[in-house]
């Protein structure tokens, strides 16, 4: 390959660099604005000039070769940091202004999105946001989001993640009216034979298994109980008035355990996992409004 980089170049890695991400040329040809036609003759342009065959093709799965491999992750930040140079050129001169969509966990919105909104509005008054909050694992992509707030355990592989907070811990609490009439369990796996308030992911058909850490490995407990939410706060309201153990995060419960309105259960198996990321496609040509969200929400967060 020549020494210089020509527009074609730059648009064929682009396009090859979009492909091994997502491993999909619909979704790629998506995030570029291209036809799927068009994207995979451009990619096939490209092997035939680097000389190597970079992807595995089949009517249902594309995978990357081992040549593949090894060149999307020399170019990829190279490509990302190419584009992201150039959106911001180009709109170094622009008032931020157009519509920007996200998606957050509602904790996360709380705890990022809602201080900032007031602040956002002043300095960027040319800027639509279109908020949506709730636990739901959305496709960032498919649901045409700009932006994703969530933990880091969910985060999807073609996207990149900036983290805003510290690692989270979810701990069980239950009132100290609840463990008077029901005793007070030792273990995790003692909840099974407790009145737990079980929450369900949106979308899903059973509650969420609780988490605990032991001996170097998570394990689940499938809680039973009168009481199945789909939100948390209301899970953490229904054991303050003794409905059953209830399973949060830490920050959200730690006035109420400081309080001894609820007490902590089973701190020994509780352990740290990742907490809050920002997330946005690694393919997006970043428009400035959608910049200017970001680098608010993340110098809020620090």
């Amino acid at each position: 390959m020549d020494t210089l980089l020509s527009g074609s170049d730059y648009n064929q890695l682009r396009a090859f660099v979009a492909v091994g991400e997502f491993l999909s040329f619909s979704r790629a040809a998506e995030a570029l604005g291209v036809s799927p036609s068009a994207l995979s003759q451009t990619v096939r342009a490209f092997e035939e000039r680097v000389g190597a065959r970079l992807l595995n093709r089949t009517t249902r799965s594309v995978a990357l070769t081992d040549a593949g491999e090894i060149l999307l992750s020399r170019v990829r930040p190279a490509v990302t940091e190419l584009g992201d140079a150039l959106v911001q050129t180009r709109c170094s001169g622009e008032r931020p202004t157009g519509l920007v969509r996200v998606h957050s966990f509602r904790l996360a919105g709380e705890r990022y999105l809602e201080p900032i909104l007031g602040r956002f509005a002043k300095d960027f008054p040319q800027v639509v946001l279109d908020l949506t909050l709730d636990d739901a694992v959305e496709d960032v992509v498919a649901g045409r989001y700009d932006i994703a707030i969530r933990i880091g355990e969910v985060i999807e592989r073609d996207m990149i993640a900036v983290q805003l907070g510290p690692a989270l811990r979810q701990i069980a609490v239950a009132s100290p009216a609840y463990l008077e009439r029901h005793g007070k369990p030792e273990h995790p796996r003692d909840l099974l034979q407790h009145r737990c308030v079980r929450w369900r992911w949106p979308g899903r058909a059973t509650p969420y298994a609780w988490e605990f850490f032991e001996n170097g490995a998570w394990f689940e407990v499938a809680v039973d109980g009168p009481l199945i939410v789909n939100d948390k706060n209301l899970a953490v309201a229904a054991a303050l008035q003794a409905a059953g153990i209830a399973f949060a995060v830490e920050d959200v419960v730690r006035e109420h355990v400081g309080s001894g309105a609820l007490i902590s259960l089973f701190d020994p198996w509780c352990a740290d996992f990742p907490g809050y990321f920002l997330c946005y496609s690694s393919q997006r040509q970043m428009a400035s409004a959608v910049r200017a969200l970001i680098d608010t929400v993340r110098s809020a967060a620090v």
